[in-house]
């Protein structure tokens, strides 16, 4: 019997999963560190932390170490990964032991950023750390039959990249990544309310509304909601009244850009395989999947049928806790890096 833990993390910029080998996902909370800064120590990570957004004194920092989907704070990023560890592996492993890690990255990272996140999984106390790209993992998560001979199209929308690929026969043979995901349309939302009423809201307010009101197409009923912040002119307490069809119109931007790439992956697509695409449908994954009403505009779009698929927030995580059950077949792929 392998005593060895295997679990593998979806490492998101807004959401932060981790399968474990016979466990299924244990770990589901967002990605943010609150750190001492004075002595360096880490006071929370995951939803405790996320709740001190904003709400800091000046010694604690409430932070989200990744950007984009790479490391932006290399320390902060190990810190977490420790905790990750001890959280899903114990603290009564003998030294001996170390976990097999299995991380997720966009499919458009660096050999550097990749090599980044090896490093730090490592460092935190993995006796093995490789890396999968998400597309690959997402649509492994979403149950597509990638190891046939036919093209199969998912669209992985995570908090800072988007990821689109096409695979066939258990390997990617196309693959674009933008930097455009959740937090972008989060950022969308605060402009839009800070221009059109004066009125500053922080990331958790603009999540919240995103969740509750964002949409990529007509409702059949449009939604309101009241947004408490802080009025930019007077520098009270303010609150307002929006609309589903506002943080339409202002979600717009981010939206259009993920329709444009999916449709510049189409045109690079080889026709046998586009054929197949047609046919198969595109498949969306990732918490920006979610969306109200993305799946009719990508489908109006491009003419193609579109589906979210089930689970789709977690469908990355439960991907690469699928490659972990099966690592020879991810092996011969080549879907798997161990830089």
């Amino acid at each position: 019997m392998n005593l060895i833990p295997r679990i593998g993390v979806d490492l998101g910029t807004a959401n932060l999963l981790v399968y474990r080998r016979g466990k299924g996902i244990v770990l589901s909370e967002p990605t943010v560190v609150a750190i001492n800064t004075s002595n360096g120590v880490v006071l929370a990570v995951g939803n405790e932390a996320r709740e001190m957004l904003g709400r800091t004194p000046g010694n604690i920092q409430a932070i989200r170490p990744l950007k984009d989907g790479v490391i932006a704070d290399y320390s902060t990023t190990l810190k977490m990964l420790e905790f990750i560890i001890r959280k899903t592996c114990g603290t009564r492993l003998p030294f001996s032991i170390k976990p097999h890690v299995l991380i997720c990255v966009p499919s458009g990272v660096t050999n550097v950023e990749r090599r980044a996140v090896v490093q730090a999984a490592l460092e935190a106390g993995a006796g093995k750390a490789e890396t999968i790209e998400e597309p690959m993992a997402a649509a492994i998560g979403a149950g597509l039959p990638i190891n046939t001979p036919g093209g199969n199209m998912v669209v992985d929308i995570g908090g800072g990249t988007t990821d689109i690929a096409v695979i066939s026969l258990g390997g990617i043979v196309l693959a674009r990544s933008i930097r455009v995901g959740g937090n972008k349309m989060d950022e969308a939302i605060i402009k839009h309310i800070r221009n059109a009423y004066s009125l500053m809201i922080g990331e958790p307010t603009a999540e919240d509304i995103k969740i509750r009101l964002g949409s990529a197409f007509p409702l059949q009923q449009e939604l309101t909601m009241e947004v408490r912040g802080r009025d930019l002119i007077y520098g009270l307490p303010k609150t307002i009244e929006i609309s589903s069809t506002e943080i339409r119109e202002a979600l717009n931007e981010p939206v259009r850009a993920i329709a444009e790439r999916v449709c510049h992956v189409l045109e690079e697509t080889p026709p046998e395989l586009a054929s197949d695409v047609i046919e198969r449908g595109i498949t969306l994954t990732g918490g920006g999947a979610l969306l109200k009403g993305l799946d009719r505009l990508l489908q109006s779009v491009t003419d193609i049928p579109v589906r979210v698929a089930d689970n789709a927030l977690d469908c990355v995580a439960i991907g690469t806790g699928k490659a972990l059950e099966d690592l020879d077949a991810i092996y011969k792929s080549g879907a798997v890096s161990n830089i």
